[in-house]
């Protein structure tokens, strides 16, 4: 029996310091969503807080078990009948932080977490540079979880980039495919959409990923554009820069028809890779 119809959503924030404040932003978005029919609702990457302060971060978080978001965030679950996916908060991890994303079903309760795999260090053109691995902890297990539609692959930002995560999980069976994200402005306007599409394609996956956008307090500028793509690689919804939600009919049918016209999945094949040295480099006359 094929899996039944479904509607998606994602939540766009932009999210500040103030933890409750980013709390109550993302709690009334997961309900205008649930008012407007979704059946699951999906925040973005750091939904409870922006910071580029090691020692303010620190002082703001604590571990899962005592974070007033996701509390709230599994009782609006609870409230509305709706799936909800944080697409990720920080959490203390000993010294450091886990970047994690959670699962929440229609109960309130937690069926999944994901922390973040791959962390961005890097230097911008425009000055900035970001150090992710001096402040977070990265995961090392890519994450399925089971919805009533089919299986889910948890992914957070900076993973869109590493295409095997997405081929691994699309192999293990997930129909869906999420990358909730706090993409800068300069990258997200370059590769965004791009990304998702070729992951959508190469997968035969739907992928849909809430985003961070605007300027922040931090002063961080992110790109926002929350996006759902389908496995032909069409965009069904695309937001802006402001906060708010964008919704999508979801038919995990569609998989199905898509894999079956292009079944990559199916025709890959393990190869070798060999290096052919020109043993006559080029612009040198050979010896007479």
């Amino acid at each position: 029996m094929a899996a039944p119809r479904f509607t998606a959503a994602c939540i766009q924030m932009r999210s500040g310091r103030d933890v409750l404040k980013n709390r109550d932003a993302a709690v009334a978005l997961v309900r205008e969503a649930a008012d407007k029919g979704a059946h699951f609702a999906q925040t973005p990457e750091m939904t409870s807080l922006i910071s580029r302060d090691r020692a303010d971060l620190f002082e703001k978080i604590g571990p899962q078990d005592q974070d007033p978001v996701l509390a709230s965030l599994r009782e609006v679950a609870r409230e509305r009948g709706v799936l909800v996916q944080i697409g990720s908060l920080a959490v203390k991890d000993g010294d450091k932080v886990a970047n994690r994303s959670f699962l929440i079903d229609a109960k309130g309760e937690i069926v999944a977490s994901y922390d973040k795999i791959h962390l961005y260090d890097v230097d911008l053109p425009n000055g900035e540079s970001w150090r992710e691995s001096a402040t977070y902890t990265g995961g090392d297990t890519a994450v399925l979880a089971e919805t009533p539609w089919g299986l889910l692959g948890m992914t957070i930002c900076y993973d869109l980039r590493f295409p095997a995560l997405y081929r691994a999980l699309a192999e293990n069976g997930a129909s869906f495919l999420s990358a909730p994200a706090a993409f800068t402005r300069q990258t997200g306007e370059a590769h965004w959409e791009v990304l998702h599409r070729a992951r959508a394609i190469e997968t035969g996956s739907f992928m849909i990923s809430a985003a961070q956008g605007g300027l922040h307090e931090s002063g961080r500028e992110t790109f926002g554009h929350s996006i759902i793509v389908d496995p032909w690689g069409r965009v069904l919804a695309e937001a802006g820069t402001e906060p708010g939600v964008i919704l999508a009919e979801i038919d995990p049918a569609l998989v199905t028809e898509v894999r079956g016209r292009i079944p990559t999945l199916k025709n890959a094949r393990s190869f070798k890779v060999a290096i052919a040295l020109d043993p006559q480099p080029l612009g040198r006359a050979a010896s007479a």
